[in-house]
């Protein structure tokens, strides 16, 4: 198991374990951690199914007080109303000041189990345990929690850290293909933005991970968890440095919200941002046609869209400009200056974000 330290050095500093078959020593670790005598556990159906009993097993026999909370799968549960169902539940179990909070599943549980710990009390601690690849190099880390509104995604939230992460790769085995695809679209972020020897790690042999050779998803997960970490341990609530983990997300939740929450998931609608946003990178990096040709190739061998479906474009600008990134009506986005180097800009306006989704739709990779 490998312990990373986030946040090293502040008084709210917390570890993430990296391990396969480590979901056993969950309360254990929340012992370690110093938490209060009782918890919450919050999943969703599907996951509830499979691993509920060993991590509600785990907390009990560390002498934790455990009660558990299992809402309905899908994205539509991020939301204000069902976060109110938890917050009921909250009061119901009696947690107090010292309680916490255990968010069991994939980046839809860890966001909105993390944002009812953020509000309840004024906040009180909570753990992530993700059970997807996603959630394990990206949502789990870096302390955003949120819930979704109709008029765009994230749109009411906090930034609120885990009290610990653990992240069992043992639980990738039973990750449908195309959810952990979704989570590699977040590691090829992660190198294209910060890290060209991950992202030349990942390009060299997809196949591995479609095959999900334990050994490289593990490599895979801590380097996508050291670089996000270094980036929030400079800039925690993103006035700065942060927003480069953002490439791909401005185009990518549009996309998201003009084709319909479930349509894409988010890895799927972050690959397709990414390919839109590196040709915008042309206009102000150094990023080439060869560049983007290839990040087509790596993302389609990882089994990633690359283009959105027709007609999306069309639906797309008004959710672009609803994005909490824009900034006195212009876009703030991070674009590519170099593959492994990514700079917040102001410099591409709407029409020239949406001009660029249009080409990509078409397959053409050249603005």
């Amino acid at each position: 198991m490998v312990e990373l330290q986030v946040l090293s050095g502040r008084t709210d500093q917390y570890p993430i374990y990296v391990g396969a078959g480590t979901l056993p020593r969950l309360g254990e670790l929340c012992v370690k951690a110093g938490l209060g005598r009782r918890a919450l556990i919050v999943t969703d159906r599907s996951v509830a199914s499979r691993y509920l009993d060993t991590a509600r097993d785990s907390l009990a026999r560390s002498g934790f007080a455990v009660e558990a909370a299992v809402v309905p799968d899908g994205e539509e549960q991020k939301s204000w109303q069902t976060a109110g169902k938890l917050l009921d539940r909250c009061v119901e179990a009696k947690l107090e000041r010292t309680s916490f909070i255990v968010a069991l599943g994939g980046g839809v549980i860890g966001d909105l189990a993390g944002f009812v710990a953020s509000v309840y009390m004024r906040g009180i601690p909570f753990v992530q345990v993700p059970t997807t690849l996603l959630a394990q190099v990206d949502a789990s880390v870096g302390g955003k929690v949120a819930v979704n509104h109709p008029g765009g995604k994230n749109l009411i939230g906090s930034f609120h850290q885990p009290a610990l992460v653990l992240s069992d790769t043992a639980l990738l085995d039973t990750l449908p293909d195309r959810e952990l695809a979704a989570g590699m679209a977040e590691v090829v972020k992660h190198g294209l933005i910060r890290d060209p020897e991950l992202y030349a790690f990942v390009s060299e042999a997809p196949e591995r991970f479609r095959s999900r050779d334990p050994e490289a998803l593990r490599r895979v997960i801590v380097d996508s968890c050291r670089i996000k970490s270094d980036i929030v341990l400079r800039d925690e609530k993103e006035q700065g440095e942060r927003a480069v983990l953002n490439f791909g997300h401005t185009i990518g939740h549009a996309v998201e919200a003009a084709a319909g929450y479930g349509r894409y998931t988010h890895g799927e609608a972050v690959a397709i941002g990414m390919v839109t946003e590196a040709l915008l990178s042309t206009k102000v990096g150094r990023v080439t046609a060869e560049d983007i040709a290839k990040l087509v190739r790596v993302l389609e061998d990882l089994g990633l869209p690359t283009r959105p479906e027709p007609g999306v474009v069309a639906h797309a600008g008004e959710y672009l400009m609803r994005d909490k990134k824009v900034r006195e009506g212009k876009l703030r986005m991070a674009l590519l200056a170099r593959i492994g180097w990514a700079e917040v800009t102001d410099q591409i306006g709407p029409e020239t974000a949406l001009l660029a989704l249009e080409r990509v739709t078409a397959g053409d990779y050249a603005l």
